[in-house]
């Protein structure tokens, strides 16, 4: 049996927001759990209900999606968040890119897309919308944080070794394969070099791994 997917969608726009949730509620492994109208609501929903992915609008009433996104990451680290917004400012982008979103998407994706991206967030894999992606690879300098060297240093050869394949895009079963581990392994491998070099998720991680000139630039 497929493992549904609990999302909820925290969008200021009625027709947008029921749009999300009729569109959604279509497919069998996914289940809209609440809708919020504002960030504040939907930092107080995603208290309440712990969805696994929450569709996030960055210009929202009372509180923003940034901030709606820091404070949910804060007690809800497990909880994915992708940015599904009509803006494409450097600021926003990487605003929400630091605060924790896992992915960012614009609202001219199509549908298939975001479902795809949807179920990705799910798994833990980042993805980004095209129009995007190119720009955050660009301002990789201004997402990644400021770490020294001595920071870099603390990752083990293997840790670094897949922080490159991280940056290469490949998920875990396929950096185990690559490097011939465990499952298990390679997980517990990315949760350490987060937790060294202080990142949120895998974007972030890859994101560094470009700026330090560990992979080459696309």
């Amino acid at each position: 049996m497929t493992e549904l997917i609990r999302v909820l969608i925290a969008e200021d726009h009625p027709v947008v927001r029921r749009g999300l949730h009729s569109f959604l509620e279509t497919y069998e492994d996914i289940q809209v759990v609440a809708e919020a109208e504002d960030g504040a609501q939907a930092v107080a929903l995603a208290r309440e209900h712990v969805p696994d992915v929450i569709l996030m609008d960055l210009l929202m009433p009372r509180l923003g999606g940034v901030e709606a996104i820091e404070q949910i990451m804060a007690f809800s680290p497990a909880t994915r968040i992708l940015v599904l917004t009509s803006y494409t400012e450097d600021e926003l982008l990487f605003s929400a890119m630091r605060a924790g979103a896992l992915g960012y998407w614009l609202k001219d994706v199509e549908p298939e897309d975001l479902v795809h991206a949807l179920r990705a967030a799910a798994r833990g894999q980042a993805t980004l919308h095209p129009k995007v992606a190119a720009r955050l690879v660009q301002g990789a300098l201004h997402l990644a944080p400021q770490l020294t060297e001595d920071e870099l240093t603390e990752l083990s050869e293997r840790e670094l070794d897949v922080l490159r394949l991280i940056a290469r895009g490949l998920s875990n079963k396929e950096i185990a394969e690559q490097l011939c581990l465990a499952e298990g392994t390679v997980k517990s491998h990315v949760s350490n070099i987060l937790s060294k070099l202080q990142l949120a998720h895998r974007t972030q991680a890859a994101l560094y791994a470009l700026k330090r000139k560990l992979v080459a630039l696309p």
